[in-house]
């Protein structure tokens, strides 16, 4: 499924306009990216939550040559499946 068949099915479901489930999508997206970039976890209870990581630097190689390469910190994303998302997909 993609961003406007989710779109669609939300409009479905809710019995609004696409241009207002267009607008609900692009909110709970942006509200989820804003929280997490600034460090908050996002929890919906039953379906899941996401949350910033923190990878430290570390020392790797490089495949071709055997090279240790340095490879700089970062942060990620990560998303945890609620009890409910998984016994969902389970059944």
């Amino acid at each position: 499924m993609n961003k406007s068949e989710l779109v669609d099915k939300v409009a479905n479901a809710a019995d609004l306009s696409n241009a207002a489930a267009q607008k609900a999508v692009d909110a709970l997206i942006d509200t989820v990216k804003t929280a997490v970039s600034s460090g908050d976890k996002v929890t919906l209870p039953g379906f899941g939550a996401w949350s910033r990581t923190e990878r430290k630097a570390r020392m790797g190689r490089n495949p071709r040559t055997g090279e240790p390469v340095q490879i700089a910190a970062s942060k990620g994303v990560k998303f945890t499946a609620g009890a409910g998302f998984k016994s969902a997909v389970k059944s």
